[in-house]
Parts: structure tokens; C-alpha cells; sequence
């Protein structure tokens, strides 16, 4: 199992969509820390506390972007698992990954 707290591992500000959008974007994040820890761990735990919030299209572009890569949704919801105090985070990660279609 591996721990991922983005406000430690990756910046406390995260934002935008692409790389072109910045270098804390979700496809950055999920470049860089989320598709290495889901190939090697069977458990991966995102920790979204402590960042000073998250734009829609960050999340979709870090989570939903898992399913375009490739990586099947089941395979998703069982090694990933999300802590947040924000109950309502969760949920609309859960959102992205499920409306994700592959590519």
C-alpha cells in the first residue's frame, strides 16, 4: 500500500486540466504519482487533505483520465481508495471515474 497526500506530494495549489495548463495539473499528477503507484501497488490512498482546493477539472482529468488510459473501472475502484474530510470530494471522484469513457 502506498499513501499519495497531494498537499505534500505534489502541491498544496493544485490546478487546471493539462500540462499546458500548468505544473500542478491533474494530468500532471496523474502522470506523474497515480498511474506509477496503481501499476505497482495493489492499494493506492489519495490523501486530498490540506490542498487549498480543487477545480473540477483537475479531478477529472486525474481520475477520469485513469479510465482513458486504459485502466479498467473496477480495477480503479478496488486498488484506489480516497480520504478526504470533504465527504462530497469523494463523491465526485467517483463521478468522473464512472462517466469516463474509454478512448
Amino acid at each position: 500500500m502506498i499513501t499519495i497526500r497531494i498537499a505534500k506530494d505534489f502541491s498544496r495549489y493544485p490546478a487546471g486540466r493539462y500540462v499546458v495548463d500548468g505544473p500542478y495539473s491533474g494530468e500532471h499528477f496523474r502522470t506523474k504519482l497515480l498511474v506509477p503507484a496503481i501499476q505497482a501497488q495493489d492499494k493506492v490512498v489519495v490523501d486530498m487533505d490540506g490542498a487549498r482546493g480543487y477545480g473540477s477539472s483537475f479531478l477529472e482529468e486525474a481520475f477520469g483520465g485513469l479510465v482513458r488510459l486504459g485502466f479498467v473501472k473496477e480495477v480503479i475502484k478496488r486498488k484506489l481508495e480516497i480520504h478526504a474530510t470533504n465527504a462530497s470530494l469523494k463523491q465526485e471522484i467517483d463521478d468522473y471515474i464512472n462517466s469516463a469513457q474509454p478512448a
